[in-house]
């Protein structure tokens, strides 16, 4: 990503998180954040699933559309549980050059 990118992400995720507490009947934002984590993670995962799905038959315009409402979903969860972008850009950089097998079995994952 360019450093573009991570400043469009930036942006957004300060615009959603100054929408906390906001008018649910005004922000769809502040409407999510005010249903909560659970309400958040089910759109989290309403999002993936319409972008695999864009990903198997759709065009690469579909998928990009998609990937936008996944990240804007996933960066309104960020604000939900109290991670920050930097927070996450700093795990990135931890496994940069890390073999992906061996990250995860460094994890315990298999």
């Amino acid at each position: 990503m360019t450093d573009k990118g991570t400043a469009r992400l930036e942006r957004l995720f300060e615009t959603i998180h100054s929408r906390r507490g906001g008018d649910p009947q005004v922000s769809y934002t502040a409407r999510l954040l005010a249903e909560g984590v659970d309400a958040i993670t089910a759109k989290v995962t309403e999002e993936a699933a319409e972008t695999v799905a864009a990903a198997l038959g759709e065009t690469p315009a579909r998928v990009a559309a998609e990937s936008a409402d996944l990240l804007y979903h996933l960066l309104v969860l960020w604000a939900a549980v109290g991670v920050e972008p930097g927070d996450v850009w700093a795990e990135l950089a931890r496994r940069e050059g890390t073999s992906g097998l061996a990250e995860k079995r460094a994890r315990g994952d298999n």
